[in-house]
């Protein structure tokens, strides 16, 4: 008996999702009908507008015709009237000649008779009736305004409904990926003069090949494009692929899209790992300031050390203008690590051992301490040519950038490890621009960016910097890399942005073909000796 109830409940259950299934479907058609009934007088106001604006194109037509017609009639009969009135006035004058010529014959006076004659000579050799053309000044023809419809009226008899356009066809071949843009070339299978323009939709991906219908991003889209070629710029390739699509629209309809490609858009993408940054440091995934009260838990901890380095050296002496802005700049920052470059390099001191063995006020950020003002990156670089580049602002005191193997001491400063390359910009006081490794420096007697450039080929064993907007050469560091590579920035009192998901740019690819192509003795110039 249960079980048969439940049987029949189930059948029960599924009678009425089913009916409510055909209720939706119910409601379904009938919003169906309305849009039709709605879309049709739609399509027939607008079938209206269409031929009153043809009818309006007609009558303007016409009234500019017939007024060619009636301007032609009027030029023609003055023409003939001007032409008229002169034989007039010639035949009156011949008439009255005539007419005096009849009673000369008349005269019997030969000496009056002479004098009459002569003067009928002369009038008839003066008269207009021999000046005047007898042959109308225009012809009373009006064929050259007719107008012949034949051809117009074939093509309005042949006016149909606005075809659907074809789906474009994506030229694979013709498509560029570089410097992070995207070229999409197409064509249409055949010639279609009513497409207004095309619609181009594009979205990233991770998936290799045919889109998926689930787990994708929505397409963005271009519109209004009137070529059949587009290029999306300044994108980031956060992604390995791109899915592409076109459709053709005409001026009612849009067509299907065609089939979508997909194209493979690989860059490096990393952020910053906030988990391994210094105390000091505040991180916001690409971005990463100096932050002078992150690390007032570990000042209490320091004590006497904390003091200590508050001290200044002798080049720092207050009679010194410059040690007057250094004591302010001092204050608002801290000490700056590079000062302490000459302090002795031995292990850490039992003071700075107990600072990284307690707690830290943001959990687990103890990676690094003391004045390794460091932040790594999220991913390391293992293979292929990687790219990526940093601004830092403009009152930004000291910063560095480079990369170092994940062995990087809690203490130790970039490029004084042999684990670790850098270029060290420095603003504390004077500007001075270096290249760091294995705690050598060799200083870049160039300009310091606004952006940097930072080109990594791990299977190349090369790390080379570059001036992100110009593409100049900066420094080029070459060895063989044995381990991951990570990321690595030092930042004191100012901020880096780091920008990533960038392809290699096509001016840095030709450097590099140049670069390696040189002689060893000019490849060594590139190395700290």
């Amino acid at each position: 008996m249960d079980e048969q109830k439940e049987t029949l409940q189930r059948i029960v259950s599924t009678l009425a999702s089913k009916n409510d299934e055909i209720h939706n479907f119910i409601d379904m058609l009938n919003h169906t009908i309305r849009n039709v009934q709605v879309n049709s007088s739609t399509a027939i106001s607008e079938l209206d507008e269409e031929f009153d604006g043809l009818y309006s194109v007609l009558d303007e037509m016409k009234g500019t015709m017939a007024n060619a017609i009636q301007q032609e009639e009027a030029r023609k009969i003055q023409a003939l009237q001007d032409q008229l009135s002169q034989c007039s006035n010639a035949l009156e004058s011949s008439e009255e000649l005539l007419e005096l010529a009849a009673q000369s014959l008349d005269v019997k006076d030969p000496v009056e008779f002479l004098k009459a004659a002569r003067q009928i000579k002369d009038r008839v050799t003066m008269a207009s009736a021999f000046r005047i053309s007898l042959k109308p000044k225009v012809s009373d023809s009006m064929t050259h305004l007719m107008v012949d419809f034949a051809v117009e009226r074939r093509m309005l008899q042949a006016v149909k409904f606005l075809p659907v356009p074809k789906a474009p066809e994506i030229d694979l071949a013709a498509c560029l990926v570089a410097d992070n843009c995207i070229t999409v070339s197409w064509r249409m299978p055949e010639e279609d003069s009513r497409i207004d323009h095309f619609v181009l939709e594009y979205r990233k991906t991770n998936v290799d090949g045919l889109p998926r219908v689930k787990d994708e991003e929505r397409w963005e889209r271009i519109d209004y494009i009137k070529a059949t070629e587009y290029t999306l710029s300044g994108l980031k390739f956060d992604t390995k692929y791109m899915n592409v699509r076109v459709q053709a629209c005409n001026k009612a309809v849009a067509g299907e899209y065609s089939d979508p490609v997909t194209l493979e858009t690989k860059a490096f993408v990393f952020g910053l790992d906030s988990t391994s940054s210094h105390l000091n440091l505040k991180v916001e995934d690409t971005y990463v300031e100096w932050d002078p009260t992150g690390g007032k838990g570990q000042e209490k901890i320091k004590g006497k050390e904390n003091k200590s380095r508050l001290r200044f050296t002798p080049s720092f002496s207050t009679s010194s203008p410059q040690a007057a802005q250094g004591n302010r700049e001092r204050r608002l920052c801290g000490q700056n690590p590079l000062l302490k470059s000459n302090r002795r390099s031995g292990a850490p001191s039992p003071k700075r051992t107990s600072v990284s063995t307690r707690s830290s006020p943001r959990g687990s950020r103890d990676h690094f301490t003391g004045e390794s003002y460091t932040v790594l990156g999220d991913t390391a670089v293992e293979s292929g040519q990687n790219y990526w580049e940093v601004r830092a602002q403009k009152d930004c005191k000291s910063y560095s950038v480079g990369v170092t193997y994940r062995n990087l001491g809690k203490f130790d400063q970039l490029g004084k490890t042999n684990s670790s390359w850098c270029i060290h910009i420095n603003n504390w006081l004077q500007t001075t621009f270096s290249a760091k490794h294995n705690n050598k420096t060799k200083t870049l007697d160039i300009p310091v960016p606004d952006r940097i450039g930072v080109y990594c080929d791990f299977d190349g064993g090369q790390l080379t910097f570059y001036n992100a907007n110009s593409k100049e050469l900066l420094h080029t560091f070459k060895t063989k890399f044995t381990q991951p590579l990570l990321p690595a920035f030092m930042i004191w009192c100012g901020g880096l942005t780091v920008s990533t998901g960038l392809q290699v740019p096509s001016a840095v690819k030709t450097l590099q073909k140049n670069e390696n192509g040189l002689s060893g003795s000019t490849s060594s110039l590139n190395n700290i000796a």
